[in-house]
């Protein structure tokens, strides 16, 4: 485990020798995540349900090895081929980038009941299934403490502000972040004895293509301008922060949120409310 162990360090390639595997990886968030830790030196496993083409060459243009890891990941199953065909071709997983998400916006009470148990298995169990397949990896492979104290492997979920806020007409969404957090917390606390370390990302309102099945590009960019940084995030943004949580520097965070959003939870309406406020 943590293959760059046995490498001299180089601080502009601060991962290399290390292997990931990104789900949801064929566009928007995962994509830039995927690009960013192939960039920091990463050999990198790109998931996703569809054949993840653009991302895996951008990869490649790094000079990392790469593989596509087709499959479903609301599946146990799957999940557990796939991170087993991973560890064939690149070798033992160092780091877990778990973004793979599915929503619909319905009302509770009357939303498909499909939809709304695909958002479930999607966000929450297929987290789950993944950290579970890999955390025995880990451990199995995992040094004695007093031989190798610092971090042995890392696990980044990527969930959202919607954990702890009640976004109407996405009850399924909210759910399953909510337990994703707490999953990830749990884990933090279990794996801590093998070096594991677990954090979690909430990104703010990210411009991806996801966003077009909610939203017309004109309301995007009107919504964006209105935030405290005046812009949506952009998956960039939002990669450099799994790059920060699994930067070997990073030892000592583990059981941690981060938070991208260009101050999206400052209570940034009340502060623009006082500039309209009529002069006394």
């Amino acid at each position: 485990m943590n293959s760059q162990a046995n490498q001299e360090f180089d601080p502009n390639l601060p991962l290399l020798g290390q292997t990931a595997l990104v789900t949801g990886a064929a566009r928007g968030i995962g994509a830039g995540i995927a690009k960013a830790l192939a960039k920091a030196g990463a050999n990198v496993a790109v998931n996703d349900l569809r054949e993840p083409t653009e991302t895996l060459e951008a990869c490649k243009a790094y000079g990392r090895n790469v593989v596509s890891a087709v499959a479903d990941v609301s599946n146990q199953k799957l999940v557990e081929e796939m991170v087993d065909r991973v560890e064939k071709d690149l070798g033992p997983i160092d780091i877990l980038v778990s973004n793979a998400a599915y929503s619909d916006r319905e009302l509770f009470y009357i939303a498909n009941m499909e939809g709304f148990e695909k958002t479930i298995n999607v966000c929450m169990w297929g987290p789950f299934y993944l950290a579970r397949a890999i955390a025995n990896r880990m451990i199995a492979r995992a040094k004695p403490v007093e031989e190798c104290p610092r971090t042995q492997g890392n696990m980044v979920f990527v969930s959202s502000p919607h954990a702890f806020r009640a976004i109407p007409g996405a009850m399924a969404y909210n759910m399953a972040k909510a337990g994703l957090d707490q999953m990830a917390r749990t884990a933090a606390v279990e794996l801590a004895e093998y070096r594991v370390r677990v954090n979690m990302l909430h990104p703010g309102w990210t411009d991806t293509p996801g966003e077009r099945k909610f939203f017309f590009d004109e309301e995007l960019a009107k919504h964006g301008s209105q935030l405290p940084w005046g812009r949506l995030a952009t998956a960039d943004d939002i990669a450099q922060g799994v790059v920060f949580l699994v930067h070997p520097n990073s030892d000592y965070i583990t059981g941690s949120t981060l938070t991208i959003d260009g101050g999206i939870m400052l209570p940034h309406q009340d502060m623009f409310r006082i500039r309209n406020r009529p002069k006394s």
